[in-house]
């Protein structure tokens, strides 16, 4: 969807915006007063761009194309309206209900997809329903609260996964994975721009990305990490940190996939960010800490998955009962 911005023209303000097939257009507004002018075209844009029905197909592309306008990822969206589009494409948004959502959840569990997968994209039809109807959205039915994953890497397992992987960029991706504890996505957004190697930080979140629960934070840059970030630079192609064939890399999953088979370690690039949170709690990290490293909304949800792995965590409440 093209932006628009207010213009003068002949004494007067006008809408003005670009189309791809008919190049600049101009919409008079009728008035010299900026208030006004902005209020006009506030609803002469909105009539323009409302959606051509209430379905959700119609709904989706709309809500898409203002979060790809602020997000750095914008192909996990193509992946999840293939999953949504069958069950819900010709669906009027007002009409879907909790049951709906039930039955969604059964037939992709079905399908053999994970519960947080599935969560995941009800999640997003939850959101693009909000978006358009605000306060009016319909009340949708989410799954549970999948179980804190328990699967990380062992420091041998850890090092017998790095022995097998010889690419370049896949072995970096794992080494800034367990030191940074950061979302695939995030570091494959990665840009040389965030990395500054003089005062040791390490930016996950690139400018113009809208804050979302999936929050990216910046984080210190350890020995382990510089002496692989250092030797990437100097053969960097692109300005992507993770990079292959002079181009970013969008997926890395099924390069871990065969790391792990030749290697024998099964893990996956959240194992690599479950690894970091349980050697931080592990070397006694206080919660807080931890959940400000790997960007949490609150120690809540850190001390959910990674307080069991602590030595001291309450341990002086149960010292407290001893007697």
């Amino acid at each position: 969807m093209p932006e628009y911005r207010i213009v003068e023209h002949r004494g007067k303000f006008s809408l003005a915006y670009n189309e791809l097939e008919r190049g600049r257009v101009r919409v008079a507004l009728g008035t010299d007063d900026r208030g006004l002018a902005e209020a006009r075209a506030r609803d002469i844009w909105r009539q323009r761009n409302a959606p051509p029905s209430e379905r959700v197909a119609d709904l989706w592309k709309p809500y898409v194309a203002d979060r790809k306008a602020t997000v750095a990822r914008t192909d996990r969206f193509d992946s999840l309206w293939k999953a949504l589009e069958p069950h819900f494409g010709h669906r009027l948004g007002k009409a879907i209900s909790r049951e709906d959502c039930r039955e969604y959840h059964k037939a992709r569990k079905k399908a053999g997809k994970s519960a947080s997968t599935i969560k995941t994209e009800l999640e997003f039809l939850r959101a693009c329903l909000r978006w358009h109807y605000k306060d009016a959205a319909p009340a949708l039915w989410m799954p549970p609260e999948s179980k804190p994953r328990d699967r990380y890497l062992t420091t041998t397992e850890r090092d017998k996964l790095l022995e097998s992987i010889d690419t370049p960029h896949v072995r970096l991706f794992v080494i800034l994975a367990l030191t940074t504890g950061a979302r695939m996505s995030a570091l494959l957004d990665l840009t040389w721009d965030r990395v500054d190697l003089e005062h040791g930080t390490i930016d996950l979140n690139p400018a113009g990305r809208e804050i979302t629960n999936k929050r990216r934070t910046t984080v210190p840059i350890n020995s382990r990490a510089r002496a692989a970030l250092e030797q990437a630079q100097k053969a960097a192609l692109t300005d992507y940190v993770i990079e292959y064939d002079e181009k970013p890399v969008k997926s890395i999953r099924k390069a871990i996939r065969s790391a792990a088979a030749r290697s024998k370690v099964p893990c996956s690039p959240h194992v690599f960010r479950h690894t970091a949170g349980v050697m931080m709690a592990q070397a006694d990290v206080p919660m807080q800490k931890i959940a400000q490293y790997l960007g949490h909304t609150s120690t809540r949800v850190t001390e959910t998955s990674y307080a069991r792995y602590s030595p001291s965590f309450m341990k002086d409440a149960s010292a407290a009962l001893d007697w």
